[in-house]
């Protein structure tokens, strides 16, 4: 039924205006046909008509409000449409592009699963590059810690050595000693670390950096040693740090057995080392430091040297007013009694000082036994002796020196009956640690004897003075002897 109506009504369509004709097979176009022949046929020339009209008109105004709401995705659908014609050629050639790489991306794929795999015998330059970044990332903390090491060293040393001058408070002290004490912890660390990595050229930088600044460190320490205000504790201190900073100046030998050990600990033999010599050279320097200081006296005393030497060229009346003026020696006298008196104090605290630090072993049967028993099979050398045994001769040859020269000086008895008074002082002050040189006395005439023999026609009328000098130390010291026995009278009267 539906075809011949639909051939009756196709040729409606050729009318002006021609409009395309719909497709047979389409099934609005089928349904629409099959519902005309069930209405009846008055319904076709009235209510049909009014009903596509109506539907004529609702399509409309849907299309309109479709249009209103959705033109812009209409129109970029439409251009969109117009390019898919030449979109889809490209896309179906990209696609069989990609379908051709396939096979190329699988294999390179799996040769670079090949050359970097993590496994242990996969020895590829790029992937152990690649580790190493990956533990230097993850370890970055802690290499940061490592290399401001040194810094921290130094910065521990230099703010040490700034607060242990001469004239820092209690206070300072301390702060410098928890400074060393903690630049010797930083160091012993570095060593530490040093010995588990030795190949590491991080490590080996960074402990030859600490070993510069523990060489600073321990010119600061021997410094420190020369200060004019060094006390026994500071100084106990000072060379417990240098045993630690600079072990070589403390060593026993290498080839020292235990026998050898034994014995330098009960035969009288020091464990000093060289720290010993050292404090003894530094005191030496403080005290010449000091000495130096009176160099303007000195300079007076020299004064009066030389015009005593010129006395000789000089006219008669000239010579006795040049005489009464400079034979006294009074510049002289206040040279040599502030020199003494520095080199009393400073020779007793440096000598007792040093007894303090350095404490003699006690000598047993048992080590010089030990000694004598095996002598050929220890070191000949060892054990060396203490530097203190030649430290004494080396002060009393100063002061020997210095008073032959300037003694002669000085006229006057009772000023030269002074000092050396204040000679013997200092030797029993000085004898109280072992080092009396009360005899230096004796020989202290023996240049004066050889000016006195150059100047002999000038002193012809002063035949009995002469007699008497060559006695001179005899009545000081037994002067002196009477004087200390009174004293020791006095004290012990006190005591009972």
């Amino acid at each position: 039924m539906a075809d011949p109506l639909y051939e009756l009504l196709i040729t409606y369509f050729d009318t002006p205006p021609p409009r395309i004709p719909p497709s047979s097979t389409d099934p609005t176009t089928n349904a629409y046909l099959s519902r005309l022949t069930t209405l009846p046929l008055s319904s076709l020339t009235s209510t049909e008509p009014q009903s596509l009209a109506q539907s004529t008109h609702s399509l409309l105004l849907s299309l309109q409000a479709l249009s209103k709401r959705s033109h812009k995705y209409i129109i970029d659908s439409s251009t969109h449409l117009s390019t898919l014609g030449t979109t889809l050629p490209v896309l179906a050639q990209s696609t069989a592009s990609l379908r051709d790489a396939i096979p190329k991306l699988d294999d390179a794929a799996i040769n670079f699963s090949e050359t970097y795999n993590l496994r242990a015998e996969n020895t590829n330059p790029l992937l152990d590059r690649r580790r190493k970044a990956l533990l230097l990332s993850r370890n970055i903390d802690r290499l940061s810690d490592v290399l401001d090491l040194p810094t921290l060293l130094s910065s521990a040393i230099s703010s040490s050595s700034n607060t242990a001058a001469p004239t820092t408070s209690n206070a300072a002290s301390s702060n410098a000693t928890l400074n060393y004490a903690s630049a010797l912890d930083l160091n012993a660390h570095i060593k530490r670390l040093h010995a588990l990595y030795p190949d590491s050229p991080l490590i080996s930088s960074v402990s030859l950096q600490a070993e510069t600044a523990m060489q600073d460190m321990c010119s600061n320490l021997i410094a420190s040693l020369r200060g004019n205000s060094l006390k026994l504790a500071s100084a106990m201190r000072t060379i417990s740090w240098l045993r630690r900073v600079a072990p070589e100046l403390d060593l026993i030998p290498a080839n020292a057995s235990i026998s050898t050990m034994s014995s330098m600990s009960t035969s009288g033999g020091t464990r000093e080392g060289a720290l010993g010599a050292l404090f003894l050279v530094c005191r030496l320097s403080n005290l010449e430091q000091m000495l130096s200081a009176l160099e303007p006296l000195r300079e007076l005393a020299d004064q009066e040297t030389s015009k005593l030497k010129n006395q000789s060229g000089i006219a008669k009346g000239e010579k006795e007013r040049e005489k009464s003026k400079w034979e006294g020696g009074q510049q002289t006298e206040r040279y040599l009694k502030r020199y003494i008196e520095i080199f009393r104090e400073q020779s007793f605290a440096i000598v007792s000082m040093y007894r303090s630090i350095f404490p003699p072993p006690a000598v047993t049967p048992e080590g010089l036994k030990g000694m004598i028993k095996s002598p050929g099979l220890e070191d000949p050398l060892q054990p060396l002796p203490s530097a203190l045994g030649t430290f004494p001769l080396k002060l009393v040859g100063m002061l020997g020196e210095t008073l032959r020269k300037y003694l002669p000086n000085v006229r006057d008895r009772s000023s030269r009956d002074s000092l050396l008074t204040q000679v013997l002082y200092c030797a029993g002050s000085l004898g109280r640690l072992g080092g009396d040189f009360s005899l230096i006395l004796a020989f202290l005439n023996e240049r004066e004897d050889e000016r006195e023999d150059e100047r002999e026609d000038e002193r012809e009328g002063e035949d009995e003075d002469e007699e008497g000098s060559s006695e001179e130390w005899v009545e000081v010291i037994r002067k002196h002897r009477v004087l200390a026995g009174r004293l020791e009278l006095m004290v012990g009267s006190k005591e009972h």
